[in-house]
């Protein structure tokens, strides 16, 4: 693999995925807006990352550009989607680079059964259109002979530094502290997490591996649990007992999200949540030999991940 990596976004993949590459020896640049993370070993650029220009001149010299970015207002991608995603794929045609894209399940839309890699971008949801026409481009460049592009997708991040952006995480700290806690939709049905540092793992196999690319792979992630249960889980791993676990259900949303509208976009997804939501990840165990993190190690590392244990 080529020694120079840009990575564009220093959320939890973007910070898990720029560690692991250092760790490998590898010349690290992470492109933010301020400029101001932090992670040992690699550099930081202040960089408006949907101005293409700017972006390129990032990227000169680099094998591979890797998406990482998370536009921070839920309510908003919509507009500041297209133009990022349009000035990261121009980036990597320009430049050359390998073009890594962290994507997520909205494509798919509400399915039966486990979202294995076959299955069709169908979703009919602003979000899973916009994040589906995102890889469509992508994948067109790549099919042309454009650019290089791969994406992986995984589910709901668990893990330390995801905070309020993962449905256990958010309501972690309260826990924690021994309080009930409410969750949206349903606390009784199966669903699959992911680690981001799975994510970042196979993001660096993908990128690497020229017959991995131009096609969609699922991160390995544990068998699925329900919120009541993971949460359950992360708790014991830090010596802490169960609490009660309330369910805000959509009717109720539905009044609230009138006056909340990060609440109105979740609304349009609650599929993920009121019906099992399951990822088959054997194409990608069976391609790479990869493994996600044991179950036991992401819900202590999570746990551990809350300041001062609050």
């Amino acid at each position: 693999m080529d020694h120079r990596h840009l990575v564009v976004g220093a959320g939890p993949v973007g910070r898990a995925l720029a560690h692991q590459l250092v760790d490998r020896g590898h010349e690290v640049t992470v492109v933010t807006r301020s400029g101001s993370a932090t992670v040992l070993g690699a550099r930081s650029l202040a960089l408006d990352a949907s101005d293409a220009d700017a972006l390129t001149r990032a990227a000169e010299g680099a094998g591979v550009l890797y998406n990482c970015a998370n536009p921070g207002d839920y309510t908003q991608w919509e507009e500041t989607w297209p133009p990022l995603a349009s000035a990261l794929l121009t980036a990597a045609e320009r430049t050359g680079a390998v073009y890594a894209m962290t994507g997520n399940l909205y494509p798919y839309g509400p399915v039966e059964g486990p979202m294995h890699e076959g299955l069709p971008d169908a979703a009919t949801d602003a979000k899973g259109r916009l994040r589906a026409a995102m890889w469509r481009a992508a994948r067109t460049a790549h099919e042309e002979g454009r650019v290089r592009a791969v994406e992986v997708r995984g589910s709901d991040y668990i893990g330390p530094g995801v905070g309020s952006n993962g449905h256990i995480t958010r309501v972690l700290p309260a826990a924690l502290r021994g309080r009930p806690v409410t969750v949206l939709f349903a606390k009784d049905q199966p669903h699959s997490f992911t680690s981001p540092d799975d994510v970042a793992r196979l993001l660096v196999a993908a990128a690497a591996d020229e017959t991995a690319h131009g096609r969609v792979w699922h991160v390995p992630s544990n068998p699925p649990r329900t919120q009541e249960q993971a949460l359950t889980d992360v708790l014991r791993a830090a010596g802490r007992p169960p609490v009660r676990v309330r369910v805000l259900r959509d009717p109720a949303l539905a009044g609230i999200s009138l006056v909340v509208p990060v609440l109105r976009e979740l609304r349009a997804l609650s599929y993920q949540w009121d019906r099992p939501y399951v990822l088959d990840d054997a194409a990608a165990r069976r391609h790479f030999g990869l493994e996600p993190t044991p179950w036991d190690e992401v819900c202590r590392t999570t746990a551990h991940g809350v300041p001062n244990g609050r």
